[in-house]
């Protein structure tokens, strides 16, 4: 979600971005798409993958895979996305008109039959995000079946048998997505826009951090009773945090979604615990939790009562991360001030 510009050079400034997909605008097609193009190789989670055409029928999982498409002005080569109901209002975001004209095929699993009903040549997904040995729908599944796959890559396996995700900073993986498929779909203009746009961002937040000496710690809880989730070094919150002016407690972590033991986020005292908002138990819930769980009492985030919401698609790899970024800056300014 875009922040909002002042006047200034405000007719250009509005002009410009409305002529960016991430504002929610019809755009013109790229001037390097054609649609008889060569056969197009990008390099996805290491391996580089050829696709033979760029595809017309995209079926994508979740809301942030189903953003990227969204942002690129690509919702019509889309057949469909597959997204549970529990993440946000869609009607509130730049891409609510693209959320009404593609089609919502389920609110469920992602599953080959999915794929195959929709008539799908290509399927956007990630491991643990719709993808998964264990439910039998992979890439190379889908191969067999005629189907060409993607996978996002802030979930991409550390190795071909290794349970860790993630190979590069989160920020890195959106941007490494958004060119990945500005070259697949020949919008390469469009993609460069983009990531600029949220470059300039990202360092417009950053350039208002606190001093490293002031900055909070802060600890990622999305969610969990016995042991929580939370986010590694890979996991999209690691940049939003560390770019808002945070410190990042698990920072150490070479994973991206993963749980830890309770004794570890008492030992590393958050200033500040972030809520992942999302899923069959609300915020409200999740909080009440943390301020009633006994071993966190003298944990410094609850004994200040400094528990911050985001949302789900705000956290994941997603168009929306810059502006999430931008979003806890101001609320960890206000931490750091002694707020």
């Amino acid at each position: 979600m875009p922040l909002r510009r002042r006047p200034a050079a405000a007719l250009l400034a509005t002009l410009a971005a409305l002529a960016l997909p991430g504002c929610g605008a019809k755009v013109a097609p790229d001037s390097r798409h054609t649609a008889g193009r060569s056969p197009v190789t990008v390099v996805n989670c290491g391996v580089p993958t050829t696709y033979a055409r760029p595809p017309r029928r995209v079926v994508t999982n979740d809301v942030g895979i189903t953003e990227l498409m969204f942002a690129l002005g690509l919702e019509d080569r889309m057949a469909g996305y597959v997204m549970p109901d529990d993440k946000g209002d869609v009607d509130a975001v730049p891409w609510k008109d693209a959320y009404r004209e593609v089609p919502w095929l389920s609110k469920k699993t992602l599953t080959k039959e999915i794929a195959l009903d929709a008539k799908a040549d290509l399927v956007i997904a990630g491991w643990n995000y719709g993808f998964g040995e264990d439910n039998g729908l992979t890439p190379a599944s889908l191969k067999k079946l005629g189907i060409a796959g993607y996978v996002l890559t802030e979930s991409c396996h550390h190795g071909r048998d290794a349970a860790a995700r993630g190979v590069m900073p989160p920020l890195k993986a959106l941007y490494t997505d958004l060119e990945n498929l500005g070259r697949l779909f020949g919008v390469q203009d469009r993609a460069r826009a983009l990531v600029a746009r949220y470059k300039k961002q990202v360092a417009d937040a950053a350039a208002k951090a606190p001093a490293p000496a002031r900055r909070p710690s802060v600890f990622l809880y999305d969610d969990g009773r016995d042991k929580p989730l939370t986010a590694g070094a890979y996991a999209g919150p690691h940049d939003i945090i560390t770019k808002a002016g945070g410190d990042h407690v698990m920072k150490d972590l070479k994973d991206s979604w993963t749980t830890v033991g309770w004794e570890t986020v008492v030992a590393r005292d958050p200033d500040v615990i972030v809520i992942n908002n999302y899923g069959d138990t609300s915020a409200a819930q999740k909080k009440a939790f943390l301020m009633s769980y006994g071993p966190l009492r003298n944990v410094s985030a609850i004994k200040h009562h400094r528990i911050y919401v985001m949302d789900y698609a705000d956290l994941v790899e997603s168009p929306r991360n810059p502006a999430a970024i931008a979003h806890l800056a101001r609320y960890l300014r206000t931490v750091a001030a002694g707020g």
